[in-house]
């Protein structure tokens, strides 16, 4: 099967002599049709400027990119079977809902009544039915979102690329969105590409993920495997809370020169049978959970206790006893 999306060996540098930013450095990726993936990373990641080169917004610097098979690298946006959802929705204002989703079949002259009765359906489709003789400014937040991402859909693109398009929601309605994204998504079985900084987002959409830090990709794998068996430091601290520990901290409590310790998998019991003992530096709550800092000869070790399960969390300053299961220790390249 062709790949819905392949890049190979694509850089992409801003700038010239001294002055010049690799911004994206040699990054292979394949993303199969049909599928949910993800890029993930901190801002000035690269991330975004590799969404840009599949779009054709920027040219890389040296590389190719394909779409189903076809080398696009020095196509424009227009010529290439994609379309990109922002963050800022970009809607017209001075224009109804539904001719806002009709608009990239306007631009084809495709006839009013096809482009209007396509706008309906993809309206309906992402469960805004009727609305599409309201301006964007009647809608809330997240149905403007829902407006742009029937836009993006009504031309058929073989891949949707969605730059953080959830950032500008509140918690409750951009988790909302999430659950409706992936739903979509499944229903409609077209490649979707999607940027975010945020791991959440990331773990809970994702078929696959790619964590990008500093131009390039430092793992690939599904939700679980990025989040259970990370293969950098980097990953291992940028996805989830995690104890990265090394050196002698590493070696006393864990066995290994480097390793990682996920705070759930550590509970408090009795002495015996303990791996750690230390003092309680700080009690969070969470609500679901409560966050422990439990400071060990050389290492501060973070404890996350699920609610119900807590009880009353021990005095600030009391000797604590740290337990997990050696199968929670996940070993680390050190450095």
């Amino acid at each position: 099967m062709t790949a819905a999306v392949s890049l190979d060996r694509v850089s992409c540098t801003f700038g010239a002599g001294a002055q010049a930013v690799r911004a994206v450095d040699g990054v292979d990726l394949t993303i199969d049709a049909g599928e949910f993936f993800t890029l993930l990373g901190p801002s000035g990641s690269g991330k975004t400027t590799v969404l840009r080169m599949i779009g054709g917004f920027t040219l890389p610097t040296s590389g190719r990119v394909f779409i189903g098979g076809q080398d696009v690298s020095q196509l424009p946006p227009y010529a290439r079977p994609v379309n990109t959802v922002f963050q800022d929705y970009a809607l017209f204002p001075h224009m109804s809902v539904r001719d806002n989703v009709a608009y990239p079949l306007m631009v084809k002259k495709t006839p009013r009544a096809a482009r209007e009765a396509k706008a309906d359906e993809l309206l309906a489709q992402v469960q805004l039915p009727g609305v599409g003789s309201r301006r964007p400014a009647q809608l809330s937040g997240g149905q403007r979102q829902r407006v742009a991402l029937a836009r993006a859909l009504i031309s058929e693109p073989q891949v949707l690329l969605l730059d953080e398009p959830l950032g500008a929601l509140d918690l409750k309605l951009r988790e909302q969105m999430q659950s409706e994204l992936k739903a979509l998504q499944r229903r409609l079985g077209i490649t979707f590409l999607f940027i975010t900084h945020d791991q959440h987002e990331a773990l809970s959409m994702s078929d696959r993920i790619g964590v990008f830090n500093r131009g390039r990709l430092e793992q690939v794998g599904t939700p679980q495997q990025v989040y259970d068996t990370p293969t950098t430091r980097f990953v291992a601290q940028f996805v989830g809370a995690a104890n990265v520990l090394d050196g002698d901290a590493a070696r006393r409590l864990t066995g290994q020169d480097c390793a990682m310790l996920r705070p759930e998998r550590i509970t408090l019991g009795p002495s015996s049978g303990a791996r750690a003992e230390g003092q309680l530096s700080e009690v969070q709550y969470f609500g679901s959970f409560t966050r422990l800092k439990v400071q060990t000869p050389g290492a501060t070790v973070q404890a996350d206790l699920p609610a119900g399960l807590t009880g009353v969390a021990p005095e600030l300053g009391s000797t604590v006893h740290l337990h997990w299961d050696a199968s929670a220790v996940h070993a680390l390249a050190a450095g």
